[in-house]
């Protein structure tokens, strides 16, 4: 068997929407506050997409700086993965608008559905096309616009998501030297499917009037067992990527900003502080797929990322699914 080629971070990118939305919106039309909302999830405001922007609008903000960083044009794309579940049509996928918008014409192009999973899910499909010689550069993005999706008239739920695109181009170790791409994971438990989910406008229950009157077309979730879920896993797949690792070779651990609770019990479940974790929920909520790599975008910009220490990324979500990746920057 062939060996597999060392695989890196080329460059970073991310885009939020211009739109606002403060935890004092809430407050006109739900029994609500802006302390509740805080200390329920650690959300200050978050970001809107405006009436004519759709997912593929936000993933072209996002990869057109990413591609920037990486000194690469579209021209030499390989492969576009989009991770959504706010795709712009059931069909075709988002990828392919972005391929076309973008002018990356030799690239193929698909999305991956596994919720707030899906960017970390790109990045490892993503990272294996580049391993094993199948691609050379891979773009791979992390978007939603979640704000479609929202039944305002749950307090529960409405609250906590925002829209925004994160993404990543990946290439060959050789041509980045940064951002090396060391092991990771990905699972999932099809069990708890019903923990978070859209009921309708699928193939099971189709949009009818009546599904539509139910309020099938929004998410749905269930908050205790989530937040069991999310400690458990996220403590778990931290210490499995940092596994025979000195705890003083730890740079920054980017995590999926579901909650500042859930990262702040996950944290204290394995023993460990904040200080070498960004958390930035309180501007944008969860943003879904696009949190990590929004987040990892701006430790970059921030200059938070030493070199030489070592990343860890992880998400959880929908499905339910998760994933971690480790890297070397």
């Amino acid at each position: 068997m062939p060996s597999l080629i060392r695989v890196g971070i080329a460059g970073t990118g991310s885009y939020v929407p211009d739109k606002v939305v403060t935890n004092q919106w809430f407050e006109t039309f739900l029994d609500t506050s802006d302390e509740w909302i805080v200390q329920r999830s650690g959300i200050r405001e978050r970001r809107f997409a405006a009436p004519d922007q759709a997912t593929s609008d936000l993933c072209i903000n996002a990869a057109r700086p990413a591609l920037e960083a990486a000194g690469i044009g579209p021209e030499d794309l390989d492969l576009i993965i989009v991770g959504t579940l706010t795709p712009d049509f059931p069909l075709p996928a988002t990828a392919v608008l972005v391929q076309d918008r973008l002018g990356a014409k030799r690239a193929a192009a698909f999305d991956v559905a596994a919720a707030c999973t899906g960017f970390m899910t790109a990045l490892h499909v993503g990272e294996a096309f580049i391993a094993t010689g199948r691609a050379r550069y891979v773009l791979a993005i992390g978007a939603e616009v979640l704000s479609r999706f929202l039944d305002l008239k749950d307090r529960g739920s409405c609250i906590l998501f925002g829209d925004a695109a994160g993404a990543v181009v990946l290439g060959r170790w050789d041509d980045c030297r940064r951002g090396e791409l060391l092991r990771g994971s990905l699972g999932a438990d099809g069990s708890g499917y019903e923990l978070i989910h859209i009921r309708g406008n699928g193939s099971r229950f189709p949009t009818t009037a009546e599904t539509f009157e139910e309020g099938d077309q929004y998410i749905r979730l269930r908050g205790r067992e989530i937040f069991k879920f999310a400690v458990a896993r996220m403590g778990e797949l931290i210490e499995q990527m940092l596994e025979g690792y000195a705890p003083d070779e730890l740079g920054l651990i980017v995590p999926h900003q579901v909650n500042r609770r859930i990262i702040d019990a996950a944290l204290d479940r394995i023993g460990m502080t904040d200080e070498k974790v960004i958390v930035n929920i309180q501007h944008y909520g969860n943003t879904s797929a696009a949190t990590v790599p929004l987040a990892l975008d701006e430790a970059v910009r921030q200059g938070r990322m030493v070199d030489g220490k070592l990343v860890v990324l992880v998400a959880f979500g929908a499905g339910m699914t998760w994933g971690a990746s480790l890297l070397r920057w």
